[in-house]
């Protein structure tokens, strides 16, 4: 049984698990959608969910946080420029999945991940 496991192995060892999640969160905030397995999306939107949070306190100690999950000061700006604002009125709920199919090759169910 899975009880109070926090989250998804990807088959990857940590450190290779959270640099496919980074780029992944990375690539959805510039391109704002983007399709990946199933099982990605859902684990990258829970790291994207949380940055988001974070960049709505808009504060110096944020800035500092979401710079240590990208490594890049050119994103973390445009990040802080636009998600404030844009995600001002919501209290939860950054993100969007919905499935598309099926990939050709391995089956694997994809999905696309959006920003709303």
């Amino acid at each position: 049984m899975r009880h109070r496991r926090g989250n998804k192995k990807l088959a990857r060892p940590a450190d290779q698990r959270l640099a496919l999640l980074r780029s992944i969160v990375r690539s959805l905030f510039i391109h704002d959608k983007i399709t990946v397995t199933l099982t990605r999306a859902k684990e990258a939107r829970r790291l994207a969910e949380k940055v988001i949070a974070i960049t709505k306190k808009n504060t110096l100690t944020a800035r500092r946080q979401v710079e240590a999950v990208f490594g890049e000061k050119a994103i973390v700006t445009k990040i802080f420029k636009t998600f404030p604002e844009r995600f001002e009125g919501r209290a939860g709920g950054y993100t969007r999945i919905s499935k598309v199919g099926f990939r050709k090759g391995d089956a694997a169910s994809l999905a696309v991940l959006e920003l709303l």
